[in-house]
């Protein structure tokens, strides 16, 4: 699942409030512990990280007409 800044913001509202049900988009989910919602929120942590540090691939298409 591809995470959003929005889900992160989400899960550690819950986390603030003590709450263990979480309003994402469209769906809620309730999880089972604190410690279930810390790990969900180290792995979405984890997966903006690595999208961050993914780069796009560029290729530079250099032509002439012979002139």
């Amino acid at each position: 699942m591809a995470y959003t800044e929005a889900d992160l913001a989400a899960v550690r509202t819950a986390l603030l409030r003590g709450e263990r049900s979480v309003q994402f988009a469209d769906r809620s989910v309730t999880y089972r512990s604190v410690e279930e919602l810390q790990a969900v929120e180290a792995a979405i942590l984890r997966e903006l990280s690595q999208a961050a540090r993914t780069r796009s691939k560029q290729t530079l298409l250099v032509a002439s007409t012979g002139f």
